[in-house]
């Protein structure tokens, strides 16, 4: 007697033959379009780009806000010593509030008068920076930088880096406003 559904020992029982596996196909669909899904309308219809003006704009001169005021780097100094550091606050407003309504950007005079009081090392940095910027704006090179706030600290260790920074940053601001026809 044989049972012909155990398979045969050694050997495994035969497998219908099966149909190699097919890739999905590749391309568009084959057929007529179909329309979108409902809520999917067709996008608009849009007008052709216009040409680019004829004319070329020129290099930005500045700003279009009011001109800061020339400050004497010697009085600044000055009033600096005699107010025990509280005038360094007051400038540092006054100046960053000029270039901000000069320029439109930067800090502004109650951001840089709250910096100044709770985390002041960070505001040479920061005007060095500013100034620079608005040398750049006019593509001209800028005479100082937010690397001038280096003669601030550590420069302070050799006490004169403050001053050294005052006179560059307060002589590049001058020196712009000037430009700019201050007096």
């Amino acid at each position: 007697m044989t049972d012909q559904t155990m398979p045969p020992p050694g050997g495994s029982a035969e497998r219908p033959p099966t149909a190699p596996p097919t890739a999905p196909p590749v391309g568009p669909p084959v057929g007529p379009p179909t329309s979108p899904p409902p809520g999917y309308e067709p996008a608009p219809a849009y007008a052709p780009a216009q040409a680019a003006p004829a004319y070329a704009p020129g290099p930005y001169q500045g700003g279009a806000g009011p001109i800061g005021q020339v400050r004497s780097t010697g009085t600044c100094i000055a009033l600096a010593i005699c107010t025990l550091g509280i005038y360094s606050i007051v400038w540092f407003y006054k100046v960053h509030q000029e270039m901000k309504e000069h320029t439109g950007t930067g800090l502004g005079g109650g951001v840089a008068l709250l910096l100044a009081l709770l985390v002041s090392i960070v505001m040479p940095y920061v005007t060095a920076g500013e100034v620079g910027n608005l040398y750049r704006r006019r593509n001209q090179p800028a005479p100082v930088s937010g690397t001038t706030g280096l003669w601030y600290f550590p420069g302070s260790f050799i006490l004169v880096g403050p001053i050294v920074w005052f006179v560059k940053t307060n002589g590049a601001l001058n020196s712009y406003w000037r430009s700019q026809g201050a007096a």
